[in-house]
């Protein structure tokens, strides 16, 4: 019997389900999510943030381009691993600084 109104047996709080139980809270929908992740090795502790891919410098004297944007390639970074011998451009890509150097004495320039 509810107590506390003049609403009759259930004291306005209608009848069974979790609504009319003292105490009663609704669980927010974050925590069905998060329960709903496999709990393996590693899971839960996985980064939000898209890594960025590597591209090395021997990568680019292979390539036949001579200009590599944001634009074709997406999220990447450039690191100084190879030789390079031709000019090249780079543009809105993370570069390294033994890669910035190398491109750099090749001729090629860094935007």
């Amino acid at each position: 019997m509810g107590r506390g109104g003049s609403r009759g047996t259930s004291a306005g709080r209608g009848t069974k389900g979790q609504g009319s139980r003292s105490g009663h809270r609704i669980r927010p929908a974050e925590r069905d999510y998060l329960i709903r992740l496999p709990k393996l090795r590693g899971y839960k502790n996985k980064s939000l943030r898209r890594k960025s891919k590597v591209l090395n410098i021997e990568d680019l004297q292979k390539s036949s381009e001579t200009v590599f944007s944001a634009n074709k390639l997406g999220k990447v970074k450039i690191l100084g691993n190879g030789e390079l011998t031709k000019a090249v451009t780079v543009s809105g890509l993370k570069v390294s600084k033994s890669a910035r150097d190398k491109i750099i004495a090749a001729g090629g320039k860094i935007e």
